[in-house]
């Protein structure tokens, strides 16, 4: 980042009803600039009231604006769960949120230092799942048609962040003409925006509007062809 930021400089929100969506400030980034370096209960106190107008109220504000055309969000919880984790750190680094009815497929979005990122598709939360993943990519007509999905979202910058093996999936060729697909056990694609300057805009919400349109069709494929346990 070019500049460190001051996340302590937050006015206060206003009474009545929650602001329509705006954008997000450079306190917002600020804020998790300063936690990155200092993730404590302190730092976390003193800066409470950046997190709840500059974080979480935009966020809020922004899939309330999204709601509509693509369901209701579950924004996901600042503090880690430490519980079985050698990194002790109480707080995480960015917030999300996830929308979507069904386990383990939907919509995301999240802030964090380094700006802005959304997309979303789909986490295997079962063998029989990923099986079921394997065997539709294996087929031809449905094969075919992921992979020009996934061409499509990788060309207009998404990046791959579902699991996926190195060797060759058990039961399939090493010379399959997708073999590269059937190595996913699932299907994230992500695109990171950064800190572009309509960020602190009401554009963000078209952005980050337009990214999901373009991750429906991967939802629709896997609603069809994997469906849910």
């Amino acid at each position: 980042m070019s500049e460190k930021r001051d996340p302590a400089r937050s006015g206060p929100r206003g009474a009545g009803s929650a602001p329509p969506f705006a954008g997000f400030s450079d306190r917002a980034l600020a804020f998790y600039e300063g936690l990155e370096a200092d993730n404590s209960r302190a730092y976390w106190q003193d800066h409470r009231a950046v997190f709840e107008d500059d974080v979480k109220g935009p966020m809020l504000a922004l899939l309330d604006a999204l709601e509509p055309d693509f369901g209701p969000a579950r924004l996901f919880r600042p503090n880690r769960d430490t519980r079985f984790s050698a990194d002790k750190s109480p707080y995480k680094t960015q917030i999300g949120a996830l929308v979507g009815d069904r386990p383990g497929l939907g919509y995301y979005v999240q802030l964090s230092a380094r700006g802005l990122a959304a997309g979303g598709g789909f986490r295997s939360h079962s063998p029989a799942q990923t099986a079921r993943l394997r065997a539709a990519v294996a087929t031809d007509r449905p094969g075919a048609e992921l992979v020009g999905l996934l061409d499509g979202l990788r060309a207009a910058g998404f990046v791959d962040r579902g699991e996926q093996v190195r060797t060759t999936p058990r039961g399939y060729p090493a010379d399959h003409p997708r073999i590269a697909t059937l190595r996913f056990k699932e299907l994230m694609l992500i695109r990171s925006f950064g800190e572009p300057e309509w960020l602190g805009s009401a554009r963000t919400l078209d952005e980050v509007r337009g990214t999901w349109e373009r991750i429906r069709p991967l939802l629709d494929w896997v609603t069809a062809h994997v469906g849910t346990d």
